[in-house]
């Protein structure tokens, strides 16, 4: 039996204008969509309609696994708890973070991450979740166990992005001691030299399994399809870099010369949406916002705060002369879509998955009002 929702009297946010106007859903996905006032189906008196946020980087599901230092969490609770956040800040779709290979924070035990991607793949298969869920993974290329914890998912099809990292100091986020002192030192309690001798470890281990590391990982990615994303990318040669291995998406650039050469190279330059509510960096590097007025920031991640993917493109389309609504609603839903190859979510366009938001906003924090994933309302 075929299914219609119609959705009437919206500011409906396409990629190059906001239509007033309604929104018909059949079977989950967009028939039609028409401009002018209507008395057929959900008044949305002029609230916003949009795509359903795609979000390709967040930690948030860790913050729910592992709450404390030594505290895990039941998985199957941890998943919903972290789903029912995300989807009431409009996100539908949604792509976890599991970390590959243990690094300064000591990361996860092999097997881990794979039973915590068996746990979302099952939750997923008993509704028990409202987004859709996908996997990506962050493989920390200069740990010496990085390829055992990947081999666990060179079969998994939910892994549709994998990211290229190495958080050791002197490379990339950590170009300076004084960020690694802070980070690492300060917040350990580590005596001189003690952190001497961490500092010294994990350059040496930088030094033997980065580029290794990145090359057999990289390889399995090409020959799966999956996208590659760089990871806090500094230099020119960073970049030069990224470009030989087929990166496709520019995580978190630290330098505004990176961001405009990865974006120039046609990579999707990502970066945190938190950073454009705060207006800074929580980590001291440049901020979104500078990379925003120059015309070279893509897509926007909430990483660790969900309700500042929807925050986020509001601010920029009010603040940033240049960036319009559609253009900052692109940021989280259109781009990071084609980013990772879903073609068939992102916009507002006949055919698509009816992945929709609805949002009342005058001014301040945009509130929530209902979600639809397709088609079906999940809050």
């Amino acid at each position: 039996m075929t299914k219609e929702t119609v959705l009437s009297n919206a500011r409906i946010v396409l990629e190059d204008k906001v239509l007033q106007g309604s929104v018909l859903i059949r079977d989950g996905r967009i028939a039609e969509f028409s401009e002018g006032k209507s008395d057929i189906g959900e008044d949305f008196e002029g609230d916003y309609l949009i795509p359903g946020l795609v979000e390709l980087h967040t930690d948030h599901l860790e913050a729910h696994y592992s709450p404390r230092p030594g505290v895990r969490w039941n998985k199957t609770a941890a998943i919903q708890a972290h789903d029912a956040q995300i989807v009431t800040s409009g996100i539908t779709t949604v792509f976890d973070c599991l970390r590959m290979g243990s690094d300064e924070d000591g990361g996860f035990e092999k097997g881990e991450m794979r039973d915590m991607a068996d746990a979302i793949q099952a939750a997923q298969r008993e509704d028990r979740l409202r987004a859709d869920h996908l996997i990506h993974l962050r493989c920390e290329v200069s740990s010496d166990n990085v390829l055992d914890h990947f081999q666990d998912f060179e079969k998994d099809p939910y892994v549709r992005l994998v990211s290229l990292m190495d958080h050791a100091p002197g490379q990339r986020q950590f170009q300076t001691m004084d960020q690694y002192i802070f980070y690492y030192q300060k917040k350990r309690g580590l005596s001189d030299e003690a952190f001497a001798r961490f500092v010294a470890k994990r350059q040496e281990e930088s030094a033997k399994y980065a580029t290794p590391h990145r090359d057999a990982i990289s390889k399995v990615c090409t020959e799966r399809g999956i996208t590659i994303a760089s990871h806090d990318d500094a230099t020119l040669a960073h970049v030069d870099e990224a470009v030989a291995y087929g990166v496709r998406l520019a995580e978190f650039p630290t330098s505004i010369d990176a961001a405009k050469a990865s974006h120039g190279a046609g990579m999707s330059v990502l970066m945190g949406a938190p950073n454009i509510v705060r207006g800074k960096s929580h980590s001291g590097n440049i901020a979104a916002r500078d990379l925003a007025d120059l015309g070279v920031l893509d897509v926007l991640s909430s990483d660790y705060v969900p309700l500042s993917l929807l925050h986020a493109p509001f601010i920029l389309a009010d603040e940033v002369e240049g960036i319009s609504l559609p253009r900052a609603i692109a940021m989280v839903t259109a781009t990071p879509a084609r980013t990772v190859s879903l073609n068939d979510r992102g916009r507002i366009a006949e055919g698509l998955r009816a992945d929709l938001v609805r949002v009342r906003r005058d001014q301040g924090v945009p509130v929530t009002r209902s979600v639809w994933r397709e088609g079906r309302r999940v809050a």
